[in-house]
């Protein structure tokens, strides 16, 4: 297994754009490791860096005690699942497999030997002199994840392989990645724009804007509590209420309610403030956020109520299902005990 250890790496490109801007980070060991983040981020590109498909403008790249910055693609030790998982059409299964193989000249032996071994773990025998026109989406991407397992790779990169599945297959998919990845226990780094997709799969996430990583941490740390109020409203299957607010003994001022300070925080009175409230976290309350129910949306098990509150603020929370409340009723809600969240104003960071 190898880490990964990126110091001071930028990529610019001729246009002056920074796609990445001096970015530091470390992969483990065999770590699921994801960079997240909106279109134009720098996320592809980072990968692509590490790959050796693009060249860096400065800073080093190192995999395990390797210095690859300036090293060729091919001798990096890494391997690449393209988004569009680039088979070859007029090439058998088995011959996109053993590809990697073929470009090293190995013997036509070791070829047929790395194609039925790698396709048996992925399901793939019985297709193996199928061509890719004839394989289904899910088909085509684990043929692409058996020619990177082919090339014996320390490091796996992938570049958004589920984005061109639909939404049963992508949910069938994750599990086989993660289960693929921990049995195999290589060092993997996943680009994806789909936060659900990274929260499920990785050990660790990267959330990136502008070509630098605003919030590094686990999922929970994450999504509990987000670093800053960009990642804050990027993560969440449902966005996270922000609302601005004046901090008064001991209490924020939103919406015409006053929440408390969270335990242990001490912030100067008259501050401009961010309350930062997952609609998961609102319940209903005696006293606390009072609003008029406009929007009920049912997500399945739960539904999304938006409430129109005092100052023409909208406020959203999640309720379980057959509890849905009638549109045009008022309703008074507070966040859970410690799930209120306070970013600074100016700064838009965590206080």
């Amino acid at each position: 297994m190898t880490s990964i250890e990126l110091t001071g790496l930028s990529t610019v490109y001729p246009n002056g754009v920074r796609a990445v801007d001096e970015l530091d980070l470390s992969v483990r060991d065999g770590e699921f490791f994801a960079l997240l983040g909106p279109s134009g981020c720098g996320k592809t590109t980072l990968l692509r860096t590490i790959a050796g498909l693009e060249q860096s403008s400065s800073g080093t790249i190192s995999l395990g005690d390797r210095d690859v910055t300036r090293a060729e693609a091919g001798k990096r030790g890494v391997a690449m699942v393209f988004q569009d998982y680039a088979l070859f059409p007029h090439m058998t299964v088995a011959q996109n497999i053993a590809y990697p193989l073929r470009v090293r000249r190995a013997s036509r032996q070791a070829q047929r030997d790395a194609a039925t071994s790698t396709s048996a773990s992925l399901g793939l025998a019985e297709l193996l002199e199928r061509r890719p026109a004839q394989l289904s989406g899910g088909q085509q991407q684990r043929v692409a994840l058996a020619r990177a397992m082919a090339m014996a790779a320390d490091v796996l990169l992938l570049d958004e392989p589920l984005s061109n599945l639909d939404a049963r297959l992508r949910l069938e998919a994750r599990t086989f990645l993660k289960r693929l990845q921990r049995d195999l226990g290589l060092t993997t780094v996943f680009v994806t724009h789909d936060q659900a997709e990274a929260l499920a799969l990785a050990d660790r996430i990267a959330v990136m804007a502008d070509g630098r990583i605003r919030q590094l941490g686990t999922p929970k740390d994450v999504f509990q509590r987000p670093a800053d109020t960009f990642v804050a409203n990027f993560i969440g299957s449902t966005p996270m209420n922000l609302l601005d607010g004046t901090v008064a003994d001991a209490a924020v001022s939103v919406a015409g309610a006053r929440l408390a300070l969270p335990a242990g925080l001490s912030v100067a009175d008259g501050m401009k403030v961010v309350a930062g409230i997952r609609p998961e976290y609102l319940q209903p309350a005696a006293e606390g956020i009072t609003g008029t129910v406009s929007i009920v949306e049912n997500l399945g098990v739960t539904s999304l109520v938006t409430l129109e509150c005092p100052g023409e603020v909208l406020v959203g929370l999640t309720v379980p299902e057959h509890e849905e409340p009638v549109v045009g009723t008022t309703m008074t809600v507070a966040p859970a005990p410690g799930r209120l969240l306070v970013y600074a104003a100016e700064t838009t960071e965590l206080l």
